[in-house]
């Protein structure tokens, strides 16, 4: 199993935009083969930071979910020039 954690700031002005794309690329990743889960939080003390959980069966799932339209769209195009600050990591269960 891949697991990736990911932390994005964005302005205040383009948090509720943000949070419009998350729900879109949690929605279709959760169709994806090889996802075993995609969660997507907001913060309620700084509701312009998101939080993503996403597991998947391998790095062959990974790379297919990175492949997709929708990645595409909603984060290489979408949310990653809209972030001010992107934290991430690549981590694999103990």
């Amino acid at each position: 199993m891949l697991i990736q954690s990911i932390h994005f700031t964005f302005r205040p002005e383009d948090a509720d935009a943000a949070e419009a794309m998350f729900r879109e690329l949690r929605d279709a990743s959760r169709m994806e083969e090889g996802v075993i889960a995609f969660d997507v939080a907001r913060s309620r003390d700084k509701p312009n930071v998101f939080a993503l959980w996403e597991q998947y069966r391998d790095k062959a799932a990974f790379d297919a979910h990175v492949g997709m339209d929708h990645y595409k769209r909603l984060v290489l195009s979408g949310l990653r020039p809209l972030a001010q600050q992107r934290d991430g990591e690549i981590v694999f269960p103990l």
